[in-house]
């Protein structure tokens, strides 16, 4: 398997005018004569654009082009207007590269064929309930679009999920593009072909066009495997084809024969000339790559004394990254902070579809919280309230606790009166608790929570059970 990622650049404007590249305006409000295709117009190339794409090929050890040029592919494109993508074949920004990925404590070099620039093309809208109608936003007609062509070296679902979240760690460490799979900021294809165990020759390469989250890559690709298994099992072709993902029916269809190559006629676009790169901007660029994900993995790793596993999610998004460094920074524990945001942070970003840059809570809120357990001032259980309420709301961690009356039972005459009486209301559990069923205290110390309205310290609740269980 190999994977084509394509990454909307977080430049301003579009890659060949001075176009907006805002996400959500209305539809066709942000366009110009060069992005619309008008006759007789000049595009100018977006050097913040060429300078984002030197960066993603300089991180995958690519051998840089110079000068690059541009070309134009032929092809129709009903939301391209010109008919034509200005893009790069021959010569790239970058080829000949390679990413690290890690599957099950292995690392493994996929290779990266080539990095390159081109211009995106507009969006279909097919509105409900006009047959046959299709609207057309050239809003994203000419946005600045960075393809990473992958080599065929992924073997498994588990490596292609790998090297997805490796791209995306690399793009947003990069700053180049905010990796927004929602808004189409981030888009898959995917090649598979299956051949004999042993075999050295690929079998027929199938494509699957306009992948829009890792899901969607994963489930496409485990249904062409077994379709194709299917075949060749029954001794037919494999055709190579490219073929469309149905996210509602879980299935593949044909699109369109690649028996052939399709010609789109390439050629150098006449009215861009080379880009010349030449060494003075190419260390400029390499100088200011940031620190980057295997890097902070392994000094996660060294200098926190954190496990491999917690270093490799929290690495995986910089934003994560950077709000466990400032929460360490403020004084707390490294593993308790890579709980927090391992364990909760993660939950509730995953439940509101949030990305960590997105979060109201700050590392400063975060710090605080733990600084409360710690003093015994709150408990584990509701804390985890509490943070919850920081999440959604971005209030600090003591106003929740005040607001909430969640302060902590730290009183052994207090607590001791709740167990006495839950002691005394569950004769059967304490009974089987003295004749040896030891995990029925576990009954007895959700009942003395309970009654407390989870503020009791749980540590000093067991203690108490104990000894009143053992007179």
């Amino acid at each position: 398997m190999g994977l084509e990622v394509h990454a909307e650049l977080a430049t301003r404007s579009k890659m060949f005018c001075g176009c907006s590249t805002q996400f959500g305006a209305e539809p066709n409000s942000q366009v110009c004569p060069v992005c619309l295709g008008m006759p007789g117009v000049l595009p100018v190339v977006n050097r913040q654009a060429v300078e984002y794409g030197l960066r993603v090929a300089l991180a995958m050890d690519c051998t840089i082009c110079s000068p690059f040029v541009f070309e134009r592919k032929n092809y129709y494109y009903p939301d391209l207007p010109k008919n034509y993508q200005i893009s790069q074949k021959r010569s790239p920004v970058g080829h000949d590269g390679s990413l690290e990925i890690a599957v099950d404590g292995a690392a493994k070099q996929v290779g990266i064929t080539d990095v390159h620039l081109e211009e995106d093309a507009g969006k279909l809208l097919h509105p409900e309930g006009e047959t046959g109608a299709s609207l057309v936003d050239l809003n994203r007609a000419g946005q600045p679009l960075l393809e990473i062509v992958g080599g065929p070296d992924l073997r498994s679902l588990e490596e292609v999920s790998a090297y997805m979240s490796a791209v995306r760690s690399l793009l947003l460490y990069l700053g180049v593009c905010d990796c927004r799979m929602e808004e189409g900021h981030l888009r898959f294809e995917a090649n598979i072909s299956l051949r004999p165990a042993g075999s050295e020759e690929f079998g027929a390469r199938v494509e699957m066009k306009n992948l829009n989250s890792f899901r969607s890559v994963l489930r496409c690709l485990e249904y062409e495997m077994k379709r194709q298994q299917a075949l060749l099992d029954q001794g037919q072709a494999v055709a190579r084809e490219t073929r469309l993902w149905d996210e509602e029916r879980g299935v593949t269809e044909a699109m369109r024969s690649k028996e052939e190559a399709q010609d789109y006629r390439y050629f150098p676009e006449p009215d861009l000339p080379p880009v010349t790169i030449d060494e003075a901007w190419l260390e400029r660029v390499r100088a200011s790559l940031p620190e980057l994900p295997d890097a902070r993995r392994r000094r996660f790793a060294q200098e926190w004394g954190l496990p491999e596993y917690d270093a490799l999610i929290l690495t995986g998004d910089k934003a994560l990254a950077d709000f466990f460094e400032a929460t360490v920074a403020l004084g707390r524990d490294p593993k308790a902070v890579s709980n927090w945001l391992m364990g909760e942070f993660l939950r509730l970003l995953n439940a509101t579809g949030k990305q960590a840059a997105d979060a109201r809570v700050t590392p400063q809120a975060l710090s605080d919280l733990i600084g409360l357990v710690e003093e015994g001032a709150v408990n584990r259980n509701a804390a985890k309230a509490v943070f919850e309420e920081m999440f959604n709301t971005g209030k600090p961690a003591k106003e929740i606790v005040e607001a909430r009356g969640l302060t902590q039972i730290s009183d052994e005459g207090e607590i001791g009166a709740i167990v006495e009486k839950v002691i005394a209301e569950n004769p059967k559990v304490v009974a089987d608790f003295r004749g040896g069923k030891e995990k029925s205290i576990g009954f007895l110390v959700g009942q003395v929570m309970r009654e407390s309205q989870g503020r009791a310290d749980p540590k000093l609740v067991n203690r108490l059970l104990r000894e009143k269980l053992s007179e």
